[in-house]
This record gives C-alpha cells, structure tokens and sequence, in this order.
C-alpha cells in the first residue's frame, strides 16, 4: 500500500473541498476586514477653515470636486493617490508638492535680509513640514483648522489650477486648451486636490505617519518611507522564499510523472482530418458573430491606443486639424481601456457557447435565441458606452454624465446604465450556459469540467456587484476599494481562474491531455490563485489610506501570486511538447490529415503561459513588494506590468479562442495557417519590443527619478515632456508597427473576409461522431 502523505490526500478529489474551503474562508476574512478598515479607517472629508473661521474649502466643495475629476474623466489622464492613468501628473502629489512651494515663499517673504536668512530658510523648510504634519482635524464639527501659510497656499493653488486649465501658455497646461473652463468647477476640482494632497501629507491620528504611509515620497513636505514599509518588505520576500520551496517540494513529488501521465486516457487528438470533416450545430454557428465583433473591436482599441500615444508625444495635427480637440486623451484612453475588457469579454462569451455545444450536444430549446439576445444586448451595450464614454467628457450630455457617460473610474469607465447592461449581460450568459451543461453536470461529481465552467462564470458575475456599490459622492478611498474589487478579483483571481478552466478545455478536446490531468491541474491552480490572488488585493491599498495590516497581507500575499505563475511556467514546457509526441505516436509520416490539428491554435495558448510567467509575474513581482512600490507606484513599471499581463494573457488566450472555434467553423480552404503563424508572432515580438524598448526602461527611469527628486517631479510636464522620455514613447511605435501591421490587422481581415466561408449548420437528426467521442470525454 502506497505510503500516506499529504500529495496523496490532495490527489483524492473526495478530499478537495476541506482545502478549497479553509483557503476560501480566510481569504475572504482578510478581505472583510480590509473592507471593515477601509470604512472605519477611511480619512474623513471636512471643511477646512482659517484660523478667523472663514471657510478655505468645504466638505461639500472636495465633493463636488470629485464628482467634476470624474465627469471629465480626470482619471484618464492624470492620478489621484497613484491610481490612474501617467500622462498627467498625479494630482495628490503635485498638490501636496505646490502647498509645499508655497508655504515656503510665504514664510520666506517674510524674512529680512540679515546674516542669519539663510539659517530662517532652513528653519521655514521644517516649520513648513511641522505643519503639513500636524493634524488639527476636530470630529465633533468636522473641521481642519488651517495655518496661514496653508490658507496661502490653498489660495494660491486655486490659481495655479485655474492656469493649467485655462491658460495655454501656462506651464504643463492641460490640452487641448478649453477643456474645463468653468471658474466654480476648477475650484471645487482644487479643492478635491487639496483634500488629496492633505490625506498624503498629515499624520493619521496616534501614529507618526500620514494616512497614506508618507506616500507620495517628497522630502520636502516631510513625506519618506515609514519602518513598517521597509519591515513588511522584508517578510513578503521571505513569506515567497518559503512558500515557493514548499509548493515546488510538493510539486517535486507530483513529477515523477511522465508525459504519459497526461496523455493517459487522452481521446486521440484531433487531426486536420478531422477538423476538416467537423460540422458544426445551430450553437456553435450562432457563436461566430461574437468573435466578428471582438475582433473589429480589439482593431479599434488599438487605434484608441495609437491615438493616445500620439497625444503623449504631441503628435496631433494633421492636415490642420488638431485631433486631440476632438478627440481628447481622457476619450481615447477610456475607449483604449474598456474596449480591451469588451472585445476580450465577448471572445469568451463565445467561446464558452461553443465549447458547451462541444461538452452537450444535446442542448435546450431556445439556446440559439437565447444566444442571440446576449449578442444584440452586447452590441447596444458597445455602442452606447463607447458614444457615452465621449458625450460624457465633452460636456454634451449635462447631468447625464454618469449615467449615460463616462463614470469616470480607469478600468470601470462605462456609464451605469450600460455597466447595468454588462451585468444583465453576465447574467443571462451564465444562465444559457447552465442550461446548456446542466445535462453533463453530475451531483456526485462536482469537480467535473462541466462544473468549474459555470462555477468561474457565476463567480465572475459576482464580483460585478462590486462595481455598483459608490457614487460620485463617495468619499473616494471608499469608492476606490470598490472599484478594485471588480479590477483586480476579476484580473487576479476569478479571471484567472477562468483562464485555466479554459485553457484546459481546449487542450481536452485537442486530445493533448486527458480530463483527470487538467481537472488536477485547475483545481490545484484554483487553491493557489484564490489562496494569494483573494488576498493579494491589498497591495493595491498600501498607500490608499488603509492601516499598516492591510500592507502586511499585501507584502505577503502579493509575493505569493508569483508562485501560481512559476507552477504554471513549469508545467508549459511539458505542454509545449505534447503535439510532438503525440503525432509521433500516431504515426503520421508526413501525412497531413494525421497531422496535429491546431498547431497555430497552440501557439496563443503556450503564449498565455509564458505571459503569465514574464508578464503578469515577474513584471508584477519587481513592483509588488510595499518599499519598491512606494517609488513605483504611478509610475511607468504599472504600465509596463499592465500592458504585458493584459494583452500578453488574456489577449493572447482571447485570441486562441476565436482561432479555435473558427478553425472548427470555416471550410478547410479558408483556413490561413501561415497568415496566423505570422501574426502569432508580429503580435507577441511586438509586444515584447513595446516593452523593452519603451514601456521598461522609461519606468526604471522614472522610478530612479522618483528616488532623487520626488513623484511630483516623476509625472511633471517638465519630466514626461523631456526629449529623453518621449524619444522613449516614440521607440514604441518599432514595436507597436510590427504589433498592428504584422497581426492585428491581417487577423481582423481574416476573421471578417471569412464571413462567408462557414460550414453549413449540421441537421439536427445528426450528432457529428467527433462530437460524440468528445462529449464522452469531457461530460465526467
């Protein structure tokens, strides 16, 4: 009798609930209780007050100040607390730094010419610190009385922003020139700043630091990191050292499994024969005009993408005409952004559609109507968020901004009407798809294929909930989590997730590893993704107002993402292999139809692994960990991370999905197997080259800017515009050429002039035999 031990307890699927369970209920009670402390932790909003009692700002003004960075989607240009996009400054900083500057003339003028000026100069720079320091914050008339010197400055930063919004000749003023012009919503937008700049700057009651840990680092305003930053920093990099040796141990014993172990029990993979003699039903059919609309709209984010870029580097007339007037960076970043989660979205909608059909082909009446309805609801939801997501900033539908508009949060940017949409949407997809798999699914076997499909799917709808819990008169580090909660669970929990399950689906019905390996895998990949992914939320809160327990779990947590990921990485080269392997053992000898069917297809697929490894972890590990994000964050390096784990995972395996499911839908003659090679590896060197050439090294920049002169500096006018920094911009067209002239472009041509070339709809009195082998395959 084989020895007992904890790889085999976890092998036995009758044993999988008590670690999924103990995993899941203290991730999610680390995350309540960064709920609870984001609510009772939350710095307050007060009116602020001069020592005669005249209001400098009221809480209704920071209010409404917020509400004006969100109607004109301020988020998509500039930063609040980091979070945002860099072609801006971000406002906390900046705020915080121009208080500074002017705390300092103010006490400096002053200051008589006499021989000890100089040591009053350096005596003003503390005093100036004491007092952004000191907290004067009353509970019982929510009020903060300011000094002078900050009555000054608040005063004086009222103008300032009044010129970078008004005045074009103003240094680092906003453009187009005229974008907000009303003299009350610069002042409340100022005084939202002003709050921002306050939370960063005074300390937090009973502690000697500010409520954002010192974030943003600026010497000059007192603000440097804090002994916990460093400290947890130090035991998130062991908490990964000994998490990693302990999961590679366990996995060291899992690989005394060969190749065979995974291909064991495999159905035989299907060939070009078979792809070729593949017909597919009304389901399957009806899924084609998702991946139609997918990759037209994945051709428009890219072109939002280039237009932003031309906007960083000033590029924008043409023929006369200034685009940027038109169409502003805070419209074209937003398209850029909420289409790449719209086009990916739809790509597996569809797909989960056609591999349901795939999994039971015996479906429910009215699931091609059923279908339909998603698809028709998916384009007016396309449609309206991308007109609204430009009315809303242009001021053109008044009151209406957040609801038809643009809701003015980076990655929940869609108006709530169409983001009520997207959840209707979700909805009825999770509902077809149950009713499509209910057949297969088995009580008795609940970690089947079948179940972790609609599992992820119904998990996904429901952190959608999130999304629609603050208003634009939520105080905004409240508001901020939420939006977070949609973000990052989706991205680094439940999508991920997802990801597995569908990847191992595709390999499944590939015939390139059996049912029991992949279900092992996906769950062992669900207990480490929920196990950090859950948790590891809190790194996105280290410097957004929370307690120093929230950045212990992220220091640890976070590091722990990268171990998933590694496993992953490990795993890929076994995969790479397996086409190889098994065509030898079919014994093709050069016989095409005995050829692996989807080797174009399999490249996407190994291409998710390696993103997930280099992009989403490595790239996300270097800025994870809380004293490396303290002089990161905000900077280029979260692009550079966002960009590879983004398109590099979730790109990659959207793409497979419309690759597979077309390969099975068009005629063997519209298939372009070279076509697809080509644009397999235009897209992947491409973003490769967008990384190294631009996105890396303009954030080690800016991050070693940030070390010597502040952030405020980091995201000034005076740093992005220098010459070295957009010459770096301009090196990303190298790569950003090769990515939409070598792929995008010819698989959108692909995709849409192969419309006509789908085979015809197989008669329902007829379940093709390839079906039927996998549908016995992948039922249990």
């Amino acid at each position: 009798m084989a020895k007992y031990n904890f790889v085999n307890y976890l092998l036995n699927p009758k044993n999988w609930w008590l670690p999924l369970l103990v995993i899941f209920v203290v991730s999610a009670a680390g995350v309540l209780m960064i709920g609870v402390h984001t609510y009772t932790e939350a710095p307050p909003i007060p009116t602020y007050v001069s020592s005669k009692n005249e209001t400098v700002f009221s809480k209704e003004d920071v209010l409404d100040g917020q509400a004006i960075f969100q109607k004109y989607a301020l988020m998509n240009y500039g930063s609040m607390f980091g979070d945002g996009a860099n072609r801006g400054p971000d406002y906390t900083a900046e705020a915080l730094h121009q208080l500074t500057v002017y705390m300092n003339a103010y006490y400096q003028s002053k200051i008589k010419n006499d021989p000890t000026a100089d040591l009053q100069k350096k005596g003003v720079a503390e005093l100036v610190k004491a007092e952004i320091k000191n907290n004067s914050y009353t509970e019982n008339n929510n009020q903060v009385v300011l000094t002078d010197a900050q009555v000054f400055a608040a005063t004086e930063l009222v103008k300032y922003y009044k010129g970078i919004f008004t005045d074009a000749a103003s240094a680092g003023s906003f453009k187009p020139a005229g974008y907000i012009t009303n003299a009350d919503e610069i002042r409340s937008l100022t005084s939202f700043f002003f709050w921002g700049a306050w939370v960063c700057g005074v300390e937090r009651p009973g502690e000697k630091y500010s409520y954002t840990h010192n974030w943003p680092f600026d010497p000059e305003a007192g603000n440097t990191p804090t002994s916990a930053t460093i400290l947890w920093s130090i035991i998130g990099s062991l908490g990964l050292i000994f998490g990693l040796g302990i999961v590679l141990y366990y996995h060291g014993k899992l690989e005394r499994l060969d190749d065979s172990a995974y291909t064991n029990k495999a159905q035989a993979f299907m060939t070009k024969g078979q792809i070729q003699n593949f017909q597919p039903d009304a389901v399957q059919r009806s899924t084609y005009k998702f991946f139609y609309v997918a990759i037209l709209l994945f051709g428009v984010q890219v072109l939002a993408g280039i237009l932003t870029v031309h906007d960083f580097v000033g590029f924008v007339n043409f023929f006369g005409f200034n685009i940027s007037e038109a169409l502003p960076i805070t419209v074209t970043r937003s398209w850029h952004i909420q289409l790449s989660l719209l086009w990916i979205s739809a790509c597996w909608i569809g797909a989960s559609f056609f591999m349901m059909s795939l999994v039971s082909p015996a479906q429910p009446t009215r699931q091609v109507k059923l279908i339909n309805t998603i698809f028709w609801i998916t384009v007016i939801l396309v449609g309206g968020s991308f007109a609204g997501i430009f009315l809303g900033p242009k001021g053109l539908i008044g009151k209406n901004w957040y609801w038809l508009g643009n809701q003015g949060w980076e990655y929940v940017e869609l108006g709530k009407l169409w983001q009520v949409m997207l959840g209707v949407v979700f909805i009825i997809w999770a509902i077809t798809l149950y009713r499509g798999i209910k057949p297969v699914m088995k009580a008795r076997q609940p970690w089947a294929l079948p179940n972790w499909l609609v599992y992820a799917t119904f998990s996904i709808i429901f952190l959608l909930i999130s999304g629609f819990i603050a208003t634009p008169k939520t105080n905004f580090v409240i508001a901020d989590f939420w939006r977070w909660m949609v973000v990052h669970m989706w991205a680094e929990a439940f999508f991920e997730v997802f990801t597995t399950v569908l990847i191992g689906y595709f390999m499944v019905v590939m015939g390139l590893v059996s049912r029991q390996a992949v279900i092992r895998v996906i769950y062992l990949a669900t207990l480490l993704f929920l196990g950090s992914g859950l948790l590891g939320i809190s790194h996105n809160f280290y410097w957004n107002a929370k307690p120093v327990g929230t950045m212990a779990l992220g220091a640890v947590f976070s590091t722990l993402q990268v171990i998933p990921l590694v496993l992953l990485t490990l795993e890929a080269w076994r995969f790479s292999k397996l086409p190889k392997i098994l065509e030898n053992g079919n014994g093709h000898n050069g016989e095409m139809s005995k050829r692996f069917g989807f080797s174009e297809v399999f490249l996407f697929l190994v291409a998710v692994n390696f993103w997930n490894f280099f992009g989403a972890g490595v790239l996300g590990f270097i800025i994870n960990l809380p004293i490396a994000n303290y002089y990161e964050h905000g900077t280029y390096l979260t692009v550079n991370h966002g960009h590879a784990a983004l398109m590099g995972v979730y790109g990659n395996l959207a793409l497979a999905a419309i690759l597979f499911c077309c390969q099975l839908l068009f005629k063997t003659e519209r298939w372009k197997p070279r076509l697809i090679t080509r644009a397999f590896w235009s897209i992947n060197i491409g973003l490769l080259l967008m990384v190294f050439l631009d996105l890396f090294p303009a954030g080690i920049w800016q991050f070693n800017t940030v070390t010597e002169n502040g952030l405020w500096f980091a995201r000034s006018h005076a740093f992005i515009e220098s010459t070295g920094f957009q010459t770096l911009t301009w090196l990303r067209i190298i790569g950003g050429s090769l990515f939409t002239l070598g792929g995008v472009v010819p698989l959108i041509w692909f995709i849409v002039s192969s419309a006509g070339g789908l085979k015809k709809k197989m008669p329902e009195t007829k379940i093709n035999q390839v079906e039927k082998k996998i549908a016995v395959v992948t039922t249990y």
